[in-house]
């Protein structure tokens, strides 16, 4: 079907058809304001918040400092989310980031987003976590690397079937497992804080000594930090299973960074409270450090069964919500016919599947870290592109009706704008080999656009499908 036949987008002075009005239909609205807080949560909280603290501790020296990176980014995510917030309000339906940037700039730049999700992004990002659920299990049992690789395309193929069935099993899913991963983040807290051994005084006065600049040491830090506060869009990828979503979606977006915020600060303390400062450069399990010198073996214990529902929770959630894009893009005819096919309990199972399958593929390869190093640059770029949509539809479509405006705008939202374009020049400056390769995987999907764009037109409008949209 022509994005012509779709709305009469010359009557709106605008040079290119835009997406239908409706929320991409066939969907349904069964999602509450603590399913959608649930969803950022559980795909936020991954295995970064038992790592990246080290990395933070490292470069900046000090208790106090690394307390300040955890904050600044924190704050610095806000600011984009609230941006975010007001196109979610303003387009409730599923897709998120891919209808923005469609209606803001132009389909290609949207379809390019919903391209990189599938390619790497969404997929390389399910691999890593599967990965990282598998690493943690054999320390309970273990296992060859045939029979590991095994476990990790059982569990990719086994929540992507689960998450088949309907909406609300994936959601009650995602509840259920985010809330364990919450009570067992608070048990490490309680018991690195209430056995830990590191006087207060130690903490706040000890130093390590640094190396580099000041600017170059406090920008790797805030980046670790974004890294462990990154999937607080997701939300918005389910926004046409929303209920009241022109409320619950900016609530769900903006609450559950704030709480995040409190969370890292809280791991952060329980941390330092179980190790000497000198112990934090160089480890990768800092989390099982601490949580081995408080409590022994079950400390340790503790931790690694953490980390594995954290994992898990965290594939589910980037199952779940990825789909939904590559499902609005197929009811665009902008992706493959296919996947706008839904399950008889209305879950996008073609796109489900696929994404599945091909997440299975990235973790048999191996490469699924080196992928997603090569798209942060891009992951980023899109960020930064979200952020001004704010500002490119006040201008060209004042007259829509706003529920909700991004609050601080437009300095908040300017300011993390800004921001993504530093990090950008920045990341294109010091590691251009990778940044290009990711440019270049994205740029792949502009012969994709093109051929879909000739045969949606060719192929005409659906009238099934205009029906269910009006």
């Amino acid at each position: 079907m022509s994005r012509g036949a779709m709305t009469p987008f010359a009557a709106r002075g605008l040079p290119y058809p835009l997406m239908p009005d409706a929320p991409a239909t066939g969907l349904r609205r069964e999602l509450h304001l603590g399913d959608a807080l649930f969803i950022n949560i559980g795909t936020i909280l991954a295995s970064a918040a038992f790592v990246v603290p080290a990395a933070v501790i490292a470069a900046t020296g000090s208790a106090a400092a690394s307390s300040l990176v955890w904050i600044g980014a924190g704050l610095i995510s806000l600011c984009g989310a609230f941006a975010i917030a007001e196109l979610a309000a303003l387009y409730p339906r599923a897709g998120g980031e891919y209808v923005y940037l469609d209606r803001a700039y132009h389909p290609l730049v949207g379809f390019l987003y919903g391209w990189s999700l599938f390619a790497v992004i969404q997929t390389a990002s399910i691999a890593a976590v599967a990965v990282v659920f598998v690493e943690y299990f054999t320390r309970f049992q273990p296992l060859g690397p045939v029979a590991a690789k095994a476990l990790v395309i059982a569990l990719i193929l086994g929540l992507s079937l689960w998450n088949c069935r309907s909406v609300r099993t994936s959601a009650s899913t995602q509840n259920l497992t985010t809330i364990a991963k919450l009570v067992m983040a608070g048990a490490i807290v309680v018991l690195c804080v209430f056995w830990g051994d590191q006087p207060g005084e130690a903490i706040r006065s000890a130093r390590l000594p640094v190396e580099g600049s000041a600017a170059a040491r406090w920008g790797a830090a805030v980046v670790a930090a974004l890294w462990a506060y990154d999937g607080w869009i997701s939300i918005t990828f389910v926004g046409g299973e929303v209920r009241n979503p022109r409320r619950f979606l900016p609530r769900a977006i903006s609450l559950s960074l704030l709480l995040l915020i409190g969370i890292y600060l809280l791991l952060n303390f329980a941390y330092l409270r179980a190790l000497p400062l000198d112990a934090f450069p160089g480890t990768d399990t800092v989390a099982a450090d601490a949580a081995g010198q408080a409590g022994g073996v079950l400390g340790g214990h503790l931790v690694a069964l953490a980390v594995m529902v954290s994992c898990f929770a965290a594939t589910n959630g980037f199952i779940f919500t990825g789909a939904r894009v590559y499902y609005a893009m197929a009811r665009a005819g902008s992706f493959f016919r296919s996947f706008s096919r839904l399950s008889k309990d209305r879950a996008p199972a073609n796109a489900t599947l696929w994404q599945g399958l091909w997440a299975s593929g990235i973790a048999l390869t191996g490469t699924y870290d080196q992928l997603f190093t090569y798209v942060v640059v891009v992951s980023w770029l899109f960020y930064g592109l979200g952020s001004a949509a704010v500002f490119v539809l006040r201008i060209r479509q004042p007259a829509l009706e706003r529920p909700y405006r991004a609050f601080g705008y437009p300095w908040l939202p300017g300011l993390f704008t800004v921001f993504t374009a530093v990090l950008l020049v920045n990341t294109l400056i010091t590691n251009p080999r990778d940044s290009l390769i990711g440019l270049g995987i994205t740029a792949a999907g502009i012969p994709l656009y093109l051929y879909f764009s000739r045969h949606s037109s060719r192929r005409g409008p659906d009238p099934a499908r205009e029906r269910a949209a009006a």
